[in-house]
């Protein structure tokens, strides 16, 4: 990947905390809500409630895309992302404790106390790995986008 992209991708990932997240419901619709996340690198987590019909929409079918960008009013500042990716719960309790303690690193004004985080027991934590990322940047024209295989 160019190291260019990739850091503007890198950025774009720190600049954000919300993204829109499109499962595939079982009736054939696609359900898009929003979720906070924190991210690793490439890889991001976001947490969500184990009843959740994410969490049936992602145990039948792991292809999700989601979005990450924000309001502008000028059409030419439109900046953000757009990603095909797989989710896929995290089972593995010390890196679902990692994950959930990276949502107060990356944003200390939000952070919880970590006795008042709640436990990956409670909550599903899940991993999203992009396998496609578009990288949009429309002061470059509109509708300018950056295809990155991941």
């Amino acid at each position: 990947m160019d190291q260019s992209i990739e850091r503007k991708i890198l950025d774009l990932l720190d600049s954000h905390r919300i993204m829109t997240l499109a499962t595939l419901r079982p009736d054939g619709w696609p359900q898009a809500t929003t979720v906070g996340y924190a991210h690793d690198g490439m890889t991001l987590y976001f947490v969500c409630d184990r009843d959740s019909q994410k969490v049936a929409n992602i145990a039948q079918n792991d292809r999700v895309s989601l979005t990450i960008d924000h309001d502008t009013s000028d059409m030419a500042d439109i900046v953000g992302l757009s990603m095909a990716a797989h989710a896929s719960p995290v089972n593995d309790h010390n890196e679902a404790e990692k994950a959930l303690r990276m949502f107060g690193f990356n944003w200390p004004e939000q952070a919880m106390p970590e006795e008042a985080l709640p436990s990956s027991e409670e909550i599903q934590v899940y991993r999203v790995t992009p396998t496609l990322i578009s990288v949009l940047d429309y002061s470059k024209g509109f509708g300018h986008t950056d295809l990155v295989s991941y």
